[in-house]
């Protein structure tokens, strides 16, 4: 379930690829992300609207690959 205001999505190869997902983890300032024991990306349900729309987790993945979205604007 998406937040009230603001929705990530992840492509499925950036959720697998633990060095992206611990790159993401450390880049959020407001925990939206964490990995698994496996290394695998997870996104923070409850932590979704704490998002300050910063960019860096965007900037930090490759082109396309990170989107959020304000559920505000649709």
């Amino acid at each position: 379930m998406a937040g009230m205001f603001i929705d990530v999505t992840v492509a499925p190869a950036v959720v697998t690829d633990a060095t992206l997902s611990k790159k993401l983890v450390e880049v959020c300032p407001v925990n939206i992300f964490k990995q698994a024991p496996s290394g695998a990306l997870e996104i923070i349900q409850d932590n979704l609207d704490e998002c300050t729309l910063c960019d860096l987790c965007i900037k930090a993945a490759p082109a396309g690959t990170v989107h959020v979205i304000k559920l505000y604007e649709s």
